[in-house]
């Protein structure tokens, strides 16, 4: 067994006890009050049962989030103080139930009712600042960092020191979870001689507790903003019990200066509104910590939390509206006159404040930047647009920053195989090289979008989310600008190689043909001055002439061959080829299957390809043999050239010029070009060209 698998097994029997602990803290409680009568006095049965099941509920379901993080994580503090917490309190009120049992209900029937009440007295002070180092140590278990230890004492010495002031002051004793009203106990325990000192300590650590709690709240503020995105998300899990705590205290508020506090409805409502805030606290709380630390990407946490705001709004709304409308007319008019005029007013303005709410919502969740419903659908309305390429790349950019509030957004771009920034925002920054999601379309990768978020604001599953869904809208939009890019790129591809030809050409029609003629035009001359002077040496010079400007022909002829082979314009494909392997550097054979003749522009295009080929084998390969094979299938025409030389990576190659022109040759006419090769394995370059039934 691993160090790791002990320590779990450790803490699962230690959790094993501690419910054990709790379970017969429970069965002392129940028996106590069935001893006692106080579970089975019909006057207050009802309001004892619900009580009773209540806390069983909340105790229950803090121990059971406490056990799973124990379980699972033995070292995190968080999972041990929240089966605490529900254990304390539990056995507060069994001493509680005692006392009031042996002092009030019985007295003198029961022992030790004064230690009851004198464990009654301190334990309160226990059970709630029991709740501060949760938010010290959220969510890993651990401190923020080594200056938060005096925070961390400091909250531990002002409850041990509030704790021992409670438990040694002299006088009567108040319970917390008793009912010591209507009978005098004193503390067994009071120190009478230093009263005024011990009540004096007991106020200073006590409000030395309520600065730790600040201080708890100031840490979770301080983790939040230097954290990253994993640990701010678990955060707002907490955060949003918070939130729902304050929409729920307003509504108290609002709820509370409008009944007043003279009514019954009013006493009954103080009951209810206490009510839910204590399910808030003592049940949201323990829930948040269990989400955030075992299970907190399950969620959307933004729009949980969206949605909440939003309807405490609502609420708060349509309360003050309604409760407004009928004070107003019932005062004047009716009741049944007063709940008719609230109810058409709210559902002629439910809607307009239903979009303030949201909107309200949105500035608070999602702050200045646009929610990422907004986002996306700003961008799709980008893209419906007629902009440029460029302009829609940079507009693509600064949609991504908006919305996910980066400091850098790039859009990536990938042409063959080389990737670079094809736009950054802001413009002139540094290319974001944080968070990449890559854009792919139809199964092929295209360029990414990347992200660069500041320290404060690290990218969170929410923010990632959207970022993959605007790559996933994003493939159409870099399909048409690396077609575009590529298209630009051939189109310049194009022109030099015309340029190259032009200049080749007239390369070797200056240093061949024009050298030539020039020499024969000045042995001309030298014929003219020879005539009829000495017939045997004009002999000799026109013959010589005459082998020149055959010469000169022959190489015109080759030249214009290698602009277009007139036996590739008389003969087609394989008689062209057939000659031209036979002068190869590279033993070649041509296999041809039914090939006829075709259209100029493919017959060049296949024959130059081929050339193309066979010069890079000679070139490169370091081959022994070569194959040419031409077939036509599936109305394609169908070229290959294999060799057996030593071959080269073509996964992690980029074309080189002589590839790309054959690649630029072959997309003009509608054809695509493949390479298959591996080192020591020799080289397969396959062309496909587009062509009807044969000519």
């Amino acid at each position: 067994m691993s160090h790791a698998d002990r320590e779990r097994a450790v803490a699962r029997r230690a959790a094993i006890g501690l419910v054990a602990v709790f379970v017969a803290l429970w069965i002392v409680r129940l028996f106590l009050g069935i001893a006692t009568g106080s579970l089975t006095d019909q006057s207050s049965l009802a309001f004892d049962l619900v009580f009773d099941v209540s806390a069983i509920v909340f105790s229950t379901l803090i121990l059971l989030v406490g056990w799973a993080i124990v379980t699972r994580q033995p070292k995190n503090t968080i999972g041990w103080l929240l089966m605490m917490i529900p254990i304390l309190g539990i056995f507060g009120f069994v001493v509680g139930d005692y006392a009031t049992e042996a002092l009030v209900n019985h007295p003198g029937g029961l022992p030790f009712g004064r230690i009851a009440a004198w464990f009654d007295r301190w334990l309160i002070v226990a059970v709630l600042a029991i709740f501060i180092p949760l938010f010290l140590l959220f969510p890993d278990g651990k401190l923020p960092s080594r200056r938060w230890r005096p925070v961390l004492w400091f909250t531990i010495a002002s409850t041990t020191i509030t704790v021992i002031g409670f438990a040694v002051t002299p006088g009567r004793l108040t319970g917390a979870f008793s009912d010591l009203t209507s009978v005098t106990v004193t503390n067994p325990l009071g120190i009478n001689a230093v009263a005024g000192a011990i009540d004096g300590i007991t106020q200073i650590a006590g409000f030395g507790i309520l600065i730790s709690a600040f201080l708890a709240g100031a840490a979770i503020i301080v983790r939040f903003r230097g954290a990253s995105g994993e640990v701010r998300q678990q955060i707002k899990w907490l955060a949003f019990v918070g939130v729902a705590f304050m929409v729920e205290f307003v509504i108290g508020i609002v709820l509370s200066a409008i009944l007043g506090d003279r009514s019954s409805a009013a006493d009954s409502f103080g009951n209810v509104l206490f009510a839910v805030w204590s399910v808030t606290l003592l049940g949201g709380i323990p829930i948040a910590c269990g989400v955030a630390i075992l299970k907190y990407h399950l969620y959307d946490l933004d729009v949980v939390i969206r949605k909440a705001v939003v309807f405490g709004l609502l609420v708060v709304f349509i309360t003050v509206v309604y409760a407004a409308i009928v004070g107003l007319l019932t005062t004047q008019v009716s009741s049944t006159i007063g709940s008719f005029a609230a109810a058409a007013t709210l559902a002629v303005l439910f809607a307009p404040a239903r979009d303030r709410a949201r909107k309200l919502a949105d500035r608070l969740v999602y702050g200045k930047r646009a929610t990422p419903y907004e986002v996306l659908a700003d961008f799709s309305g980008r893209v419906g647009e007629a902009y440029a390429a460029d302009d829609v790349l940079d507009r693509m950019a600064g949609v991504l920053a908006n919305g996910t509030g980066a400091e850098v957004a790039t859009v990536w771009l990938k042409v063959a195989n080389d990737v670079r920034p094809a736009a950054t925002f802001p413009e002139g920054a540094t290319p974001a090289d944080g968070t990449t999601v890559p854009v792919v379309h139809h199964g092929e990768e295209l360029g990414a979008l990347s992200v660069t978020m500041p320290a404060s604001d690290p990218i969170d599953p929410t923010k990632r989310k959207l970022v993959e869904d605007l790559a996933a809208q994003a493939g159409l939009v870099l399909r048409n600008v690396r077609l575009i890019e590529e298209l630009r790129a051939s189109r310049q591809r194009l022109v030099a190689a015309q340029d190259d030809e032009r200049r080749k050409i007239e390369r070797n029609l200056h240093d061949g043909a024009q050298q030539q003629l020039v020499a024969i035009s000045i042995q001309l001359k030298l014929a003219e001055q020879l005539a009829g002077k000495d017939p045997e040496m004009e002999r000799e010079l026109l013959a010589r002439l005459a082998s020149q400007a055959n010469a000169a022909l022959e190489d015109l002829r080759s030249l214009a061959r290698g602009i277009y082979p007139p036996l590739l314009a008389d003969k087609g494909l394989t008689a062209a080829l057939e000659s031209q392997a036979r002068k190869a550097a590279v033993p070649t054979t041509v296999e041809a299957d039914g090939i006829g003749r075709y259209g100029q522009d493919v017959e060049s295009t296949i024959y130059f390809c081929t050339l193309e080929a066979l010069n890079n084998v000679a070139k490169y390969a370091d081959a022994s043999r070569a194959v040419v094979r031409l077939s036509q299938q599936d109305g394609h025409v169908e070229f290959a050239v294999e060799d057996d030389g030593r071959g080269f990576d073509a996964a992690g190659s980029n074309y080189g010029t002589g590839l790309q022109g054959m690649a630029d040759r072959l997309d003009a006419v509608g054809g695509e070009l493949r390479i298959q090769s591996r080192p020591g394995e020799g080289t397969s370059l396959t062309g496909r060209v587009p062509v009807g039934d044969p000519a």
